[in-house]
């Protein structure tokens, strides 16, 4: 919103420097973006007295003027009829970039130097008259700007307001506001129509056919009419806030709509048919060309103006060619209406088409004001076309306004803002910008928001308008009162940092993925159609189909992240992602909220180095992350056994385990299935994790215990047992270990074999048995007894034997 000074000051006279206006409107919720004055064009123009005239020897109109400018004095060739030596004109110096977008420059005409430009009023948009030079007073000196000389300055402010703010999109809206903020007297233009003839009723009629959508509607009509080029005055008041002068009545209703905020529109009435106005939506796939020349195709929910046959306007948005304003236009029909916000800005965003109209109807214009609109208009008008108004006004208002009271309590709005403001005081703020307050009792006020003020319907409104009147500088800074004493974490928040941070040190890299993913992940994870993570919860305003769904598991966004990275020639990659799966418990209730640990591993075991050799990664460097992070978690009872063929989804069927602590089932890990890998186009093998955490976290101990270092030495024993091939490692261990010796300390399987010279179906698998006594140092008789009574054990369990 552009606001002129100058035209301000019309409405309501202060002396405040500019700068400082801009600061007081900013902090009352009106942020000036930027300030200039409009004339500034006229600094590079100044003061010339003609000291000689003598004739173009080429050209019998033009002269060839010397022109003091008190620095110098410049050839300057003219062909004003009115140019004198001796007077005193305005001088446009090479350089200079005039109003209409000429650029002087030292040029030859007629092959005389000229260096420079006398002007007249219309070539600097000081007037209208260009039938000769501008005349400068005798007494000002030579070389002074045209600026300076002449005391003109506007300066222009660029106002960026917030949407609930269309009362501002106004000159009186702002003036109002300059009004509470510097207690001056707003003076608002008087509208008493000059003389009238006849009686609108016998001329036309106003039919609303959709009230919701059009709650008023009013209209007058002007004869006698004669379109011309504005006057200047009319023509200055819009340029200086960058709009085009197009013809007297069509500068009025631009001119009215940017002072009152009412945005109007000019009918030819003679193109009307039967003479009439029909308020009504569109037929659908009617077409339609607006005043910019473009067609529409209509819909049945856009308004339209219509005569009693055709649209002659989009309602609120813009007027139609085949009732617009013309050289032969003799009688207006002006129309001042309100619209529904919700309809215009429907229509607007349709059709393409962003009018001052439609920016000003999409965010509510005062229904009180078509008529104070509609009159100031009519007598405009009729003072710059020489009209005569018929008599009356035709309102038709189906729906009409009724403001509410607002109860405004003055303990809450101080405890809200934090100030100390009486009741009076705020009883002041608010009727300064035009609220009708009435006491209740000491502590209540009975609030009614004005009709131009569409934005407030309560009480948090109204402490709005105290704060920002009172002045959001005059707030004083208070902190929330917070306790010294720190408090213990949250355990279940400190334990997510501290796996976090290990998975960090494992050499994975965090990722964070939308909680929202697509309906076919479960697809492309070959989930069952019974499986517990189909249970989807729908996004009800998805972005995309990508981000349709909440997401059942984070394995989704770790592969497509492996997508990217390798799609950036990033092969080795280590991912983890800490977040929540939501399993639907219907639409209308909320999900189920597991809180999981996933990560990825794909690429090579090491950076290549010239020491090592590449080797790709396994599932065993993965189940080594997962060992390690739960024994960081002092969980030393964990274990992994083989998953069923029927639950590896989107696991490869024996690259895949179920990993517990004790006998909680906390997740699995394997090898990603090569379908998978081929639904997300992966070309790379993969290793996946999962662990639910929410399993997880109740098993780990709160409390840590101590164990002395060792005193006495430990004993190490290696056994080799030859057994079937279906036979699992970790049956063996957990053998060993339910056999509850005391003296043993670790079991540790160090080699696996299969092949020549061992039996078809057979395999060798060799184990170290760690033995130590916390009270004296073991002999080897006795750990040798120990240690045969375990390979009996084995020998005997699992049908095993020793090697030859």
């Amino acid at each position: 919103m552009k606001v002129s000074l100058n035209w301000l000051k019309t409405y309501i006279p202060f002396d405040i420097d500019a700068s400082d206006l801009a600061e007081d409107l900013t902090m009352a919720g009106l942020e000036v973006e930027a300030l200039y004055n409009r004339f500034e064009y006229l600094d590079g123009i100044v003061t010339g007295r003609v000291a000689d005239i003598q004739p173009h020897p080429k050209a019998d109109k033009l002269k060839i003027c010397r022109v003091d400018i008190g620095t110098k004095t410049v050839s300057v060739v003219c062909g004003a009829p009115n140019v004198a030596i001796d007077h005193k004109y305005p001088c446009a110096l090479p350089g200079t970039r005039l109003p209409g977008g000429l650029t002087v420059e030292k040029t030859k005409i007629r092959n005389v130097d000229s260096e420079g430009m006398l002007c007249s009023e219309a070539e600097l948009r000081l007037g209208d008259d260009h039938s000769g030079l501008m005349k400068l007073d005798s007494g000002t000196s030579e070389g002074t700007p045209i600026g300076q000389a002449l005391g003109i300055s506007d300066i222009v402010f660029e106002i960026g307001l917030t949407p609930n703010r269309p009362d501002c999109l106004s000159f009186i809206g702002v003036a109002r506001e300059v009004s509470a903020l510097t207690g001056k007297p707003l003076n608002l233009p008087e509208t008493a129509p000059p003389k009238n003839s006849g009686q609108i009723n016998e001329f036309t009629s106003i039919t609303i056919k959709n009230p919701q959508l059009c709650p008023r509607y009013t209209a007058r009509l002007l004869t006698d009419v004669k379109v011309a080029p504005s006057p200047f005055w009319l023509q200055d008041r819009l340029l200086s806030i960058g709009l085009k002068p197009i013809n007297n009545i069509v500068d009025i209703t631009n001119y009215i709509m940017m002072e009152t905020g009412q945005p109007l529109h000019a009918f030819d009435f003679d193109r009307l048919a039967k003479h009439r106005i029909v308020v009504q939506t569109a037929n659908p796939g009617d077409p339609f060309t607006t005043l910019d020349g473009k067609e529409h195709k209509l819909t049945d929910d856009t308004l339209m103006i219509c005569d009693a046959e055709k649209p002659v306007a989009v309602a609120g948005v813009m007027g139609g060619e085949n009732s617009e304003i013309s050289d032969s236009t003799a009688r207006v029909l002006i129309e001042s209406a309100c619209f529904n916000p919700v309809s215009i800005r429907k229509t607007a965003k349709r059709l393409g088409v962003n009018s001052d109209a439609s920016h000003r109807f999409e965010r509510g214009v005062d229904p009180e004001g078509t008529v104070y609109a509609l009159e100031r208009a009519a007598c405009l008008m009729a003072e710059v076309s020489g009209a005569t108004i018929i008599s009356g006004v035709i309102d038709e208002h189906p729906i009409p306004s009724e403001p509410q009271p607002i109860e405004l309590n003055t303990s809450k709005t101080n405890l809200h803002l934090g100030t100390a403001l009486t009741q009076a005081e705020m009883q002041r703020f608010l009727e300064s910008v035009g609220f009708s307050v009435t006491p209740l009792d000491p502590e209540n006020l009975s609030v009614v928001a004005p009709t131009f003020r569409v934005d407030v319907s309560r009480p948090e409104d109204l402490m709005e308008e105290v704060a920002r009147l009172w002045g959001y500088n005059n707030i004083v800074t208070t902190f929330p009162k917070t306790s010294t004493q720190s408090r213990v974490p949250e355990r279940t928040l400190s334990l997510k940092e501290i796996i976090k941070d290990q998975m960090a040190g494992f050499g994975f890299a965090e990722a964070i993925n939308y909680s929202f993913t697509s309906k076919a992940s479960c697809d492309r994870l070959r989930l069952p159609a019974a499986a517990e993570r189909r249970r989807m919860l729908d996004v009800l305003n998805p972005l995309s189909e990508e981000q349709a769904v909440m997401r059942t598991s984070l394995i989704p966004g770790l592969l497509e992240a492996m997508g990217k990275n390798l799609s950036h020639q990033v092969k080795n990659l280590r991912l983890f992602e800490v977040g929540k799966i939501f399993l639907s418990k219907g639409q209308d209730q909320l999900p189920e909220e597991v809180e999981t640990l996933s990560a990825l591993w794909t690429g090579l075991r090491t950076p290549t180095t010239w020491q090592i050799q590449p080797e790709a990664c396994d599932f065993y460097d993965l189940k080594g992350v997962v060992e390690s992070l739960l024994a960081s978690l002092y969980l030393d009872n964990s274990s992994f056994s083989t998953l069923p063929a029927e639950a590896c989804h989107y696991t490869r069927v024996g690259h895949s385990a179920r990993i517990q602590i004790g006998a909680t089932d906390i997740g699995r890990i394997g090898e990603v299935h090569p379908q998978v890998l081929e639904t997300y186009d992966l070309k790379q093998t993969a290793f996946i994790f999962e662990i639910n955490l929410d399993r997880l976290i109740p098993l780990i101990p709160e409390v840590k215990m101590f164990s002395a270092i060792p005193k006495f030495p430990a004993v190490s024993r290696d056994v080799t047992l030859i057994l079937d091939n279906f036979i699992l490692a970790g049956d063996i261990v957990n053998s060993i270990r339910k056999l509850d010796e005391s003296l043993l300390e670790n079991v540790h399987i160090f080699d696996l074999y299969s092949g020549d010279p061992i039996p078809k179906g057979k395999k060798s698998i060799s184990m170290r048995l760690t033995y130590r006594s916390a009270t004296e140092t073991l002999s080897d008789q006795a750990v040798n007894r120990i240690h045969g009574h375990i390979t009996d054990h084995l020998i005997k369990t699992f049908n095993a034997s020793l090697p030859a």
